[in-house]
């Protein structure tokens, strides 16, 4: 499978979709080391606890996948924040 231009063999690796706080500066990466990523439950408590003043973001990630270095990382498939309606212009 290919994410983001990055090979992840799902078969080899005990990989799944999660809802996660990512801790980023900026939003230009889309791959984690394990250490800046927090699992969550939901996707509502996801976003209750994202908070852009701590660089904690609310993202749907995939992993997590050993590199080649030996580093569990996560693969980022999306910001929640991205996929929200605003509300007020309906």
């Amino acid at each position: 499978m290919k994410i983001r231009g990055y090979n992840i063999d799902l078969h080899t690796n005990n990989v799944n979709e999660h809802f996660a706080l990512v801790y980023v500066p900026g939003r230009h990466r889309n791959r984690f080391a394990e250490n800046c990523v927090t699992v969550v439950d939901t996707e509502e408590q996801c976003q209750a606890l994202a908070d852009r003043s701590k660089h904690l973001r609310a993202a749907k990630v995939l992993g997590p996948c050993r590199s080649s270095e030996s580093v569990n990382l996560y693969y980022l498939l999306h910001w929640l924040e991205d996929c929200q309606v605003d509300s007020d212009h309906h």
